[in-house]
This record gives C-alpha cells, sequence and structure tokens, in this order.
C-alpha cells in the first residue's frame, strides 16, 4: 500500500464531477487536482462548464454526481459556508463590490471588525486590517475611500483585496485582469508569486493565454463539460492551449478589408466632453475600415464613446454624422441615428440580467416588434431566433435570462440586441473582455463583416494584441486627447506606448 505523502497529497480535488439540467449537460465526470502552492490554469471557450465547475466549488451550485475533496476530507456536495470555511476564496470577473460604502467596508462586508462592548463597526480598526491587503495587490486607493470614486480597474483589486482577507488556501481568480493595465496585471503576477511562496493554491482562469504561460505550474482544459487535456509546466504554448480549447488551430487575427476604405462616417473636431472639459478631440471613422481606439486606463477612451452615444454632455465642438451635424442628447438621439454603443460592463449596462435573451434583444427597438401599440411576444421570439442563429448563442431557450448564460453568449446578447436594427456606426468598447479565443475570433470576423458593408466600427481595447492585431488603424488617446495616430504598416506595442505615456 502507497503512503500519500503531505506534499504529494492535492490541497483539493473534484472527483467526476457531473451537473446534468433538464435536457442539457453541463459536466461530464470533470476530475481535477489542485496541490499546495500550485497555479492551476483553468481554459475552456465560453460555454465549456468552467463557471458552473467553480460555482460548485464555492457551493452555489450542487452536482448531480461526483464528490470534492479538501486534503483528506471528502464532501457529496459543498454550501457556501462551507466553501468560505474551507478557505476557498473568489475574485469574481464581474466585480461584486457595493458603491455606497467604502473600501475596508467592502473587504470585511459580512465580517466586520465592532467595537469591544457596544458592537458597533470599528471603522479605524478595519482601516489598519485593509491597510497591508491594499499594499500587497499594489493599489493605490486607500481604505476610506469610496468605492464609487473607484475605476474599473481599481475596483479589480479591491476584489482581489478582499479575497486576500479570508485565511484563503485556495484562491480561484476568474478573468482578474480583465480591465487591469499592463502595470497592474505585473503586480498580480507578483501576488501570484507570492501567494505561492505562502503555500497558497491558486485557480487562475483566464482568456489571456500570455499570463497563463507566464503564472501556470499546469493547465486543465474543458470542452463541452467535459476534461480536453491537461499540459504540464514544460508543455504550455499559446498553440497548444487552443488546440486543447477548441480542438483546432486559429488563423492569424487580422482580415484585411474586403473594400476600399469609403467616406467619413463620423466626424469629430475639437470635442470637449463634459468628462474632459480640459482636452479638445479631433478624428474621423471612415467606412470600410476597423478604427482601434487604444490608450492606458484613465485615458479617456470610455468618456469619448459615451459621449458620442449621449450619455455624457458635448460642451464644444462639432461632430457630423455622414456629413451631417449631429449632436446627441440622449442615448436615444444616437440610436435614432444609427450610433450603437457595446458597452464595457456588459452586466451593468448592457444587459437587463433577469429579463430573457428575447426582451433583451428587442429592447432598443420596441416599435418593430409591436402590434396595434402593444409588443408582439411572437415577433420578439422570431428576432431573437434570428440573431441566435446569426450569432451562435448557446442557448436552447431564447426565453432563457440572460443572467444564466456564460460571458461570452451575455456579450453576443448585447450584439443582437444592435445587429438586429440598422447600424451606421457601432462603438465596441472592450468587446472581448472575459470572452475565450473561439468567440473572439467570431467577434473579429463580425467587426469585419460589418466594416465591409459600410459600417462604421470603433473598437476601444487595452488587450494589445487585439487592437494591434484587428485594427486597420489606431488612434491612441492620453488625457482624453488623441496623442497620435499609426497607420498598419507602423503597428507595434511599441509605438502604441510610446504615444499612450509620452510626456505632454
Amino acid at each position: 500500500m502507497t503512503i500519500m505523502t503531505e506534499t504529494q497529497r492535492p490541497m483539493l480535488s473534484l472527483e467526476n464531477i457531473s451537473k446534468v439540467y433538464p435536457g442539457v449537460v453541463a459536466l461530464s465526470e470533470v476530475s481535477l487536482r489542485v496541490h499546495k502552492g500550485e497555479v492551476l490554469a483553468l481554459i475552456g471557450e465560453n460555454g465549456a462548464g468552467k463557471s458552473t465547475l467553480m460555482k460548485v466549488l464555492g457551493g452555489v451550485i450542487e452536482p448531480s454526481s461526483g464528490a470534492i475533496v479538501l486534503v483528506d476530507q471528502r464532501f457529496d456536495r459543498l454550501s457556501v459556508p462551507q466553501s468560505q470555511a474551507a478557505g476557498i476564496a473568489f475574485v469574481h470577473q464581474e466585480l461584486n463590490v457595493f458603491d455606497n460604502l467604502d473600501v475596508a467596508a467592502n473587504i470585511f462586508l459580512g465580517r466586520e471588525i465592532r467595537q469591544r462592548g457596544i458592537g458597533l463597526v470599528d471603522n479605524q480598526a478595519s482601516y489598519d486590517a485593509a491597510r497591508p491587503l491594499l499594499m500587497r495587490v499594489g493599489a493605490t486607493f486607500g481604505p476610506d475611500t469610496p468605492v464609487a470614486d473607484l475605476s474599473l480597474a481599481e475596483r479589480q483589486l479591491l476584489e482581489i483585496a478582499k479575497a486576500l482577507s479570508i485565511d484563503a488556501r485556495v484562491v480561484i481568480m476568474d478573468e482578474p485582469t480583465s480591465c487591469l493595465t499592463l502595470t497592474e496585471t505585473q503586480t498580480l503576477m507578483k501576488v501570484i508569486a507570492a501567494l505561492k511562496a505562502d503555500g497558497i493554491s491558486v485557480i487562475y482562469i483566464s482568456h489571456r493565454l500570455g499570463e497563463i504561460q507566464e503564472c501556470a505550474d499546469r493547465v486543465l482544459a474543458l470542452r463541452d463539460g467535459q476534461v480536453a487535456g491537461e499540459l504540464a509546466k514544460d508543455e504550455i504554448s499559446h498553440d497548444a492551449m487552443i488546440r486543447l480549447m477548441i480542438g483546432r488551430d486559429l488563423r492569424a487575427l487580422y482580415t484585411p478589408p474586403s473594400r476600399e476604405v469609403g467616406s467619413t462616417i463620423l466626424s469629430l473636431k475639437g470635442i470637449r466632453t463634459a468628462a474632459n472639459p480640459q482636452a479638445s478631440v479631433n478624428l474621423d471613422v471612415r467606412t470600410g475600415e476597423i478604427l482601434g481606439v487604444a490608450g492606458l486606463v484613465g485615458a479617456g477612451r470610455t468618456e469619448l464613446a459615451e459621449a458620442i452615444f449621449g450619455i455624457s454632455e458635448i460642451i464644444e465642438g462639432e461632430l457630423a454624422l455622414a456629413g451631417h451635424p449631429f449632436r446627441p442628447g440622449s442615448p436615444r438621439d444616437a440610436i435614432n441615428a444609427g450610433i450603437y454603443l457595446v458597452p464595457e460592463d456588459r452586466k451593468k449596462t448592457g444587459l437587463l440580467l433577469e429579463s430573457s435573451i428575447c426582451e433583451n434583444i428587442s429592447l432598443a427597438d420596441l416599435s418593430s416588434v409591436a402590434r396595434f401599440g402593444f409588443v408582439s411576444h411572437k415577433a420578439q421570439v422570431v428576432r431573437a431566433l434570428e440573431q441566435r442563429e446569426r450569432l451562435s448563442i448557446k442557448s436552447g431557450d431564447v426565453l432563457r435570462n440572460a443572467a444564466e448564460l456564460s460571458g461570452g453568449n451575455q456579450q453576443k446578447v448585447v450584439l443582437g440586441k444592435w445587429l438586429s436594427m440598422r447600424p451606421k456606426l457601432i462603438i465596441f468598447d472592450e468587446p472581448t473582455r472575459g470572452i475565450d479565443v473561439g468567440a473572439k475570433s467570431e467577434i473579429y470576423k463580425l467587426m469585419r463583416a460589418l466594416a465591409d458593408a459600410g459600417v462604421g466600427v470603433v473598437m476601444i481595447s487595452s488587450d494589445m494584441e487585439e487592437v494591434i492585431g484587428v485594427s486597420d488603424r489606431i488612434v491612441v488617446l492620453r488625457k482624453g486627447r488623441v496623442a497620435g495616430e499609426l497607420l498598419r504598416a507602423s503597428f507595434s506595442e511599441h509605438n502604441v506606448l510610446k504615444l499612450a505615456v509620452a510626456e505632454d
């Protein structure tokens, strides 16, 4: 009989985990193991079963069969309190913070540090306890900072600090760098290295394969709810991971346009926005091309997109759509003119999560599915079925709530809402955030098809590989201004970063 040593025994094991819903097998006999101080990367396309598996581990979903083993304790299922008590901490892709509280209150929510005797929350003790956690993740904001004042990237760092605040033995990071800058991503890599050194295990879920090559000790791939394969440290490569995930090689990102660059569809001259009143923007978007917009977090990319879409105010300058003066006073003005925005945070501003797929797809254009002043459910379903087929939305039922879909399929529902209408210009703000390489390829093909059909396409992205690999032309924003423009022959990471960080 072989006796397993402490170093050989996994910190965590999932044994033959299956989850079956009526008509759908979400997981089929999935097994994995994580050793003490190991980084296990979990990869797979959206809908492959990663989220379901992690919900089983977090106690949110009860498996249909299988077992969970924590060191030497065996469970048929975990409850949420059992998972937390076992030291399993989550850093969620979709941020789970409260805007009306400060940073420290979010970190210790439900575990408040209280004053002795009277039981009131001890704010000073909370701040003192939060500071070293924030320092550990490289945060530049303080424990008393209101969360409402934090950027998306800073909120991600808060989530990581929150996960580290418990006595974690296993930290699950779900797309933790999806909205981080290069510098913040490198800080996270150092955090992960420190966790390993402390004997803490990490399950790292990401579609950014370069990060996985940098930090993972081992890779496990899921495909269609089953284990597709595993890679040891010396076997991890970009191509090997893609083959495991989708069962084939992917072509290069860039597809050249099939038509000549046409006329200017959108022109901005001296545009100043309420978000960046000190900065003036001049740029043109032409038909037949994909215009990439790059820049560091805080450069004003999303703020500019929101001004064009009528969310925030344009306080000065001239904006023209297809040669005609245009000044949106609201998103409805922009929508009526054929300008659509795919927002950065799809769950917060792109979808009604508790509404169905078909309701979301027709939401922006209800008059077209109305009969005699009443919305036709049948017309909504027909439109949703068309977009499901067009975009390969993985759902057997268009009456299913958007909240139940994977991140990639949620993004496709957002796209379906706009593509069912008559776009003149579509702004994609971080269009592939949290989306797998297979779905990314589909969205890139869609962008190219739109551009080739004469639709203006603007893509805002923090992913350097994406902005260089997909765009026909790049403009780089810095401090709310256009710092420069690059034609395809001049594309490089060095040239983009040089414009993004150059001093005025």
